[in-house]
C-alpha cells in the first residue's frame, strides 16, 4: 500500500526533538496515527481532544496526585489520543506501576523525556509536517482527478478506472454491478474472493477501518458500489477521498455508457414496432434474440404503455432519461426490457427474467419506484400515465398484451377516479363497458334506469343520484351512509323513501341492484369521455 499522509508516533520519535526521549510503555501502538499535537497541564480535557492528538504535559496538573494521573491516562485512551509525551524532572520524577500495566496492556505509548524540552518547538515541528501533508494530499488529489477525468473522455470501459485507483492506492479494489457478480483489481484467488466478500458482509453489519466503500447512483438508485480493502493499516482519509473521486468517475462512465446504448436502440424501433404488430413468429424472435445477445429465462411478457402528458415545455428532453430510469429499474426487479417510443408515448415491452411468478408485484413495485424517484418529483416536464396489458406466456403473442394495453389506456381516459396506472386484468366492469358501447348506445340504458333521479335532483335538488350511489356502496347500511354523506339519519330516510317512490321498493334486490350499479358505472363512464359537457346531457330529458 501507499503510505499516504499517515503521520506515526514512531515517526515522530525520529525527529530531532525526540533523540533522547524514551518509550517506557505502550511500545506496541507506536503505529498510532497522529494528526495533531496538544499540550494539556489541564485535569478536564474530554472537550479538548478530538482524537489522534499526540500529548505533551510537564504532568503538573497531577504532580501530587497519582490516583489522579492514571485517570488521566485512561482518559486520554477513552478519547483515542495517539499517545502521551511527559516531561520528566520538573514535576513528575516516576512514571507510577499502574499506568505502565495499563498502557502496555491497551498499546497507549507513553513517551518520556529525562530533561526539560521545548514543546512550543516540537509542535511547530510536527505541525509544519502535518500541514504541509495536508498541502501535498490537496494537490495530489487534484492532480488524481484531472488525470481521471481527462481519461475518461477516452475510456471505453469501466475497468480501466479500477485499474486507476489501484494504481493511485495499490490496495485490493472491489467493485459490483447491482445483482452481478464482485470484480476483483488485482485479481485474486477464488478462495481469496470468497474471504473478501465474507468480510465485505461483515462490514456492512459491523463497521471494519480496514473495508471502505462507495456507492454508485444513477437516477437515484444504487446502480454500483465500489469498495477498497487494506489489509495491514487502517484506511485514511486520502483513501476514503480518492474513492468518492473514482466513485463520482464510475458513476458517469456508467452513465455514459447507459445513454450511448439507450441510443444505439432507437434502431431497434422498426423491428420492435413489427413485434408489437404481431408481425414476427415465434422462431423469428428467438433468432434476433441470439444475435442480439438476449438472454431470457421464460417467455412470460406483458406490454405497458406510458403516457407522458406534459407539465412543461420541451418533454422531449426528458424522454431519454426516462427510458433510463424505467429501464435501470425494471432490470434490477427482473426484467428484460425493450422500449418504442412514439411522440409523447413509450411502450414498454417487459419479458419476465426470473422463475418466481410474482409478474404483476414486481411490475407494482418498479413503478412506484419510479413514480418516487427524485427525477420524477422535481425534475420531470410531464405527468406519467401507465397502461398495463393482460400477461402472455408466449413472446409471439407480445401484439395481444399490446392491443389489451390500449384498451387499458382508452379505458383510464374515460374513468373518473384515474390511477397513476391501471392493469388490464383489473379493469373487469369497464372492460365490458368499453366494449358494449362499440355496439349499444347505452345512453339510452342508463336513461332508462336513472333519467328519473337526475330529474328529480335538477328540479329540487335533493341530492337523490349522490345518495344512491353511497347507499350501494355500503351495501345498503344506513348509518355507514349517513356518516359518508354527512347527514342525519332522518334525512337519509326520507331520500331513500324518495328512491323507492322513483325506482320501486324492489331495488336493492339482488337483479336490480346489479343493473343500477351498471348503469351508475356507464354514467361515469360516458361523462368522462366528454369532460366538458354537463353529465345530464347523456341523458333524455323530457
Amino acid at each position: 500500500m501507499k503510505e499516504h499522509f499517515q503521520l506515526t508516533v514512531a515517526d515522530i520519535l525520529k525527529r530531532k526533538h525526540f533523540e533522547s526521549a524514551r518509550v517506557i510503555a505502550g511500545e506496541d501502538g507506536i503505529h498510532r496515527f497522529v494528526k495533531w499535537v496538544h499540550v494539556v497541564e489541564v485535569t478536564s480535557i474530554r472537550n479538548l481532544l478530538n482524537g489522534n492528538e499526540l500529548i505533551l504535559s510537564t504532568g503538573v496538573a497531577w504532580k501530587d496526585n497519582m490516583d489522579l494521573f492514571a485517570s488521566m491516562v485512561k482518559e486520554f485512551l477513552e478519547n483515542n489520543a495517539a499517545g502521551l509525551c511527559i516531561e520528566m524532572g520538573t514535576y513528575i520524577s516516576a512514571i507510577p506501576t499502574e499506568v505502565i500495566e495499563f498502557a502496555n496492556e491497551h498499546q497507549f505509548p507513553i513517551i518520556v523525556f529525562q530533561q526539560e524540552v521545548p514543546f512550543v518547538q516540537i509542535t511547530q515541528d510536527i505541525h509544519s509536517i502535518i500541514i504541509n501533508q495536508q498541502y501535498q494530499m490537496i494537490s495530489d488529489l487534484e492532480n488524481y482527478s484531472q488525470s481521471l477525468n481527462k481519461r475518461l473522455l477516452t475510456m471505453d470501459r469501466y475497468e480501466e478506472i479500477l485499474q486507476c485507483i489501484f494504481a493511485a492506492l495499490e490496495l485490493q479494489i472491489i467493485f459490483r454491478l447491482k445483482n452481478l457478480n464482485y470484480e476483483f483489481v488485482p485479481e485474486i484467488s477464488e478462495i481469496e474472493q470468497k474471504t473478501m466478500v465474507t468480510r465485505l458482509g461483515e462490514a456492512k453489519i459491523q463497521p471494519s477501518e480496514h473495508i471502505a466503500s462507495a456507492p454508485i447512483f444513477l437516477f437515484g438508485q444504487e446502480y454500483a458500489e465500489v469498495f477498497i480493502y487494506s489489509k495491514d493499516i487502517p484506511i485514511s482519509e486520502y483513501d476514503l477521498l480518492i474513492l468518492d473521486r473514482t466513485a463520482t468517475a464510475l458513476a458517469q462512465h456508467l452513465l455514459r455508457d447507459r445513454y450511448v446504448e439507450e441510443k444505439k436502440r432507437v434502431e431497434e424501433f422498426e423491428w420492435l414496432y413489427g413485434w408489437l404488430e404481431g408481425e414476427h413468429s415465434l422462431e423469428s424472435i428467438s433468432e434476433y434474440f441470439a444475435q442480439n445477445g438476449i438472454k431470457t429465462r421464460t417467455n412470460e411478457a406483458v406490454v405497458l404503455i406510458t403516457k407522458l402528458i406534459p407539465i412543461k415545455e420541451k418533454v422531449t428532453q426528458d424522454v431519454t432519461y426516462l427510458k433510463l430510469l424505467f429501464r435501470s429499474v425494471f432490470e434490477q426487479n427482473g426484467f428484460t426490457v425493450f422500449t418504442v417510443e412514439k411522440r409523447n408515448e413509450i411502450t414498454f415491452i417487459l419479458v419476465n427474467n426470473r422463475a418466481k411468478k410474482n409478474f404483476k408485484e414486481r411490475i407494482k413495485t418498479s413503478i412506484e419506484t419510479i413514480t418516487d424517484s427524485e427525477f420524477i418529483q422535481k425534475q420531470c416536464s410531464a405527468k406519467i400515465v401507465i397502461a398495463a396489458g393482460n400477461f402472455f406466456k408466449s413472446l409471439n403473442e407480445v401484439h395481444k398484451s399490446y392491443l389489451t394495453a390500449k384498451e387499458t389506456e382508452r379505458i383510464q381516459q374515460r374513468m373518473n377516479n384515474k390511477s397513476l396506472y391501471y392493469f388490464y386484468e383489473d379493469l373487469h366492469l369497464y372492460r365490458l363497458i368499453s366494449q358494449m358501447s362499440k355496439h349499444v348506445n347505452l345512453q339510452e340504458y342508463a336513461a332508462e334506469y336513472l333519467q328519473p333521479v337526475i330529474q328529480y335532483d335538477q328540479k329540487y335538488n335533493g341530492k337523490l343520484l349522490e345518495t344512491l350511489k353511497a347507499y350501494l356502496e355500503c351495501n345498503g347500511s344506513k348509518q355507514e351512509t349517513s356518516n359518508k354523506l354527512f347527514i342525519v339519519r332522518q334525512t337519509l330516510y326520507h331520500r331513500l323513501q324518495k328512491l323507492e317512490n322513483i325506482l320501486g321498493e324492489d331495488f336493492m334486490e339482488h337483479e336490480k341492484r346489479v343493473a343500477i350499479e351498471f348503469m351508475l358505472l356507464v354514467q361515469d363512464y360516458l361523462a368522462a369521455s366528454q369532460p366538458n359537457a354537463n353529465q345530464t346531457r347523456f341523458l333524455k330529458t323530457e
